[in-house]
């Protein structure tokens, strides 16, 4: 009977597949394992770590306070208050699973997973829905994930409507996204281009640096793990395990590790300066826009307000108006 490997060279060979995006082969020319092992030990590691980790460094909020600290983290950072969160999705390419048929097949004409994450302004993902099959529509996968659940049921222990600063109507506290997603009470996002008023560009401006978070979240995570780079050959149920491995990970190492440089940020004029993950090929693919969302007129009614707010004199910052109308507005704006 052969020796069983060391726990430690099963642990470095998965990080290093992680890591290098390197299949099987290649990982049993370094390490002098064989392919048939690899193929076994590695989705038991990944296992493990979500078994031992998940809980610890990829969880959401648990009570109305800690939610408000991720609020408060949007308002420090990034000017934008009552947000829980940026919301994004991005597609995770895969191989064709055997009789998948068309389930796995999207709109960007390759097969792939969906990877649904909410990252707090820090950069660390605070909830991830890893799985669902890259046919599916972008509301769709939000409708049916278990965070949508748990708000419309009202068992995450949300904090109550709060006023903005130095105002006096209370609203609700929400997650951002793009347009990818319907307009809720409780996921606010830009306004359509077509004909936006003042006000409604202002807003838009203002929510998009807010949401602009999970896109870095995204980034940073996938130079960090070339494993994104390549189209994973392995059964769907392993890709969800590499991927939830991978945003625990990133949780872990992104406050110490992550450099300025590495995202967007911000000159001196508040100029948004893209980060150097941004640099060569988009590894991950954008949700198709959403087609046919129906925002209610209490969602709607929040977003206006908020557009309001953003404009007037206690919600304002001295540099949008310059960011978004670098050449004045035009006449027929007002």
């Amino acid at each position: 009977m052969r020796p069983a490997l060391p726990v430690g060279l099963k642990l470095g060979v998965t990080l290093r597949y992680l890591a290098t995006g390197d299949d099987y082969t290649s990982l049993h020319y370094d390490f002098r394992v064989s392919v048939p092992s690899i193929s076994r030990f590695v989705p038991k590691v990944l296992k493990a770590i979500i078994q031992v980790y998940k809980d610890e460094y990829l969880h959401c909020p648990r009570t109305p306070e800690a939610w408000k600290e991720v609020a408060d983290g949007f308002s420090r950072r990034w000017n934008y208050h009552n947000c829980l969160g940026a919301l994004d999705g991005k597609h995770v390419p895969i191989r064709r699973p055997p009789h998948a048929g068309s389930k796995f097949f999207n709109y960007k004409k390759f097969h792939s997973i969906i990877l649904l994450a909410l990252a707090d302004s820090g950069l660390r993902f605070i909830y991830v829905d890893v799985g669902a099959e890259g046919g599916a529509g972008d509301a769709g996968t939000w409708n049916r994930c278990t965070l949508q659940q748990a708000i419309e049921s009202g068992a995450l222990s949300l904090p109550d409507d709060t006023c903005l600063p130095h105002d006096d109507t209370p609203l609700p506290y929400h997650i951002v996204g793009d347009d990818a997603f319907a307009l809720q009470p409780r996921l606010m996002k830009p306004y359509s281009n077509r004909s936006q008023i003042p006000q409604q560009r202002l807003f838009s401006y203002r929510l998009s640096r807010a949401r602009r978070v999970v896109e870095n979240a995204f980034g940073v995570m996938q130079r960090k793990f070339k494993v994104f780079g390549v189209t994973q050959g392995i059964l769907p149920a392993t890709v969800r395990d590499v991927v939830t491995t991978c945003c625990i990970l990133h949780n872990m190492v992104v406050t110490p590790a992550i450099q300025p440089a590495e995202i967007d940020h911000e000159d001196e004029d508040h100029n948004i300066v893209p980060g150097s993950w941004r640099e060569g090929e988009t590894l991950m693919a954008d949700l198709a826009p959403a087609r046919g969302n129906n925002p209610s007129r209490r969602a709607k009614a929040v977003r206006d307000y908020l557009a309001n707010y953003y404009t007037s004199e206690v919600g304002a910052v001295p540099w949008q108006e310059r960011l978004v109308y670098p050449r004045g507005r035009p006449q027929d704006a007002e």
